[in-house]
């Protein structure tokens, strides 16, 4: 290659010598104006994913050159997944930046739930992770939600300056930055989107008037949440699209509820009572009796209990048991996958995950 260029789709470096690394485009590609890697174009117009190594340690050091300029930082989080999606030690990448939050995939919650009362909970939690951000905004980019408001702010807060976009990989943040920059008017389809992790694989930086910058910044790669260790086809079948459907189960003592094959909750001791499961809509969630579930598990995962398909694919299951005080309702969180709302009597609950995936309780958020 006789100069230096980059995938205008995932920010990679371009290079034409190796077909099996990132980047790859042949010569004759480098005289169009626009130029994508064969990656971003196979995303683009045949939904192929093909996987990449990831280097966190090269994102994180992406991340530290923020706090050397002056810019609005705006980190996107999935409002259905705040701890999983959450960048750990933000304030410590972004020096003295204000910091301006969107909670993207509001659509996901029950037309019920107060948004006032999300936008306020997101912004609790940020403060007990020691941020204090400007303001909390509630999206979707996918449908397109609250953009305007989500515009307003980004060019009331950044005061002229860059704009940085941060966030871990499958939040939905370069489907938001596409939008945006139809409404600031600096293109269409700036950034390569799909919903598999990791997609941006690096800087991709796009001007907007008066010589300032929206730049996106690739997704940082959190193994601790499932949906990083599912495999690409099978990601719809586990990931919600559409407005969550609670499922309630009203669970005796000694009950198992299998998701899929990807976690498990077994009901251990405590009186009947009722458990809500907030997961993707098409997730097969099956109810058995736990003196069966080892067997059941052990017979069916990849089959009647998928996905996965290929279990092999998952690290180890590991058992993860709380004793449930009863005194309020609150969420057991399988990081990337979703939450059961616990009833609201005393109980111990096992939940089983694959190994180093975040399993938490919080307070109840719906």
């Amino acid at each position: 290659m006789e100069r230096e260029a980059w995938c205008e789709g995932c920010g990679v470096t371009l290079q034409t010598v190796d077909p099996d690394k990132p980047g790859y485009v042949p010569a004759s590609a480098l005289e169009r104006e626009n130029v994508i890697c064969r990656r971003c174009f196979r995303i683009r117009h045949y939904n192929e994913i093909a996987t990449v190594e990831h280097d966190s340690d090269a994102y994180l050091s992406l991340l530290a050159e923020i706090a050397k300029t002056k810019a609005l930082v705006v980190q996107v989080v999935d409002l259905f997944d705040i701890a999983g999606s959450w960048i750990p030690g933000i304030h410590r990448h972004i020096g003295g930046n204000p910091l301006l939050i969107l909670a993207n995939k509001v659509d996901l919650f029950p037309q019920s739930v107060k948004r006032q009362r999300l936008k306020e909970w997101v912004d609790r939690m940020a403060k007990e992770l020691g941020v204090k951000p400007v303001d909390v905004v509630l999206t979707s980019a996918a449908k397109g939600f609250r953009l305007r408001e989500v515009a307003d702010a980004i060019e009331r807060y950044r005061d002229g300056e860059d704009v940085f976009i941060v966030g871990t990989a499958n939040v939905g943040k370069s489907t938001l930055i596409n939008r945006l920059v139809q409404r600031f008017g600096a293109g269409d389809d700036a950034v390569t989107t799909s919903p598999y992790p990791g997609t941006t694989l690096d800087a991709i930086s796009i001007p907007l008037e008066g010589g300032q910058r929206i730049v996106d910044m690739p997704g940082i790669i959190r193994k601790d949440r499932i949906s990083e260790w599912i495999p690409p086809r099978e990601l719809s079948a586990a990931i919600p699209d559409s407005e969550v459907k609670p499922k309630v189960y009203q669970l005796n003592e000694g009950q198992t509820l299998f998701f899929g094959g990807l976690a498990r909750f077994d009901f251990v001791t405590g009186p009947k009572q009722p458990f809500v499961c907030y997961a993707a809509n098409s997730l097969y969630i099956h109810r058995t009796k736990r003196e069966k579930a080892d067997e059941m598990w052990e017979r069916h995962r990849g089959g009647l209990l998928s996905p996965p398909s290929d279990p092999s694919l998952l690290p180890p299951m590991k058992r993860h048991t709380f004793h449930l005080k009863g005194e309020t309702k609150q969420d057991l969180v399988v990081s990337g996958l979703g939450w059961v709302t616990t009833g609201s009597q005393k109980s111990i609950v096992d939940v089983w995950a694959p190994e180093g995936v975040q399993v938490h309780l919080r307070p109840a958020i719906i």
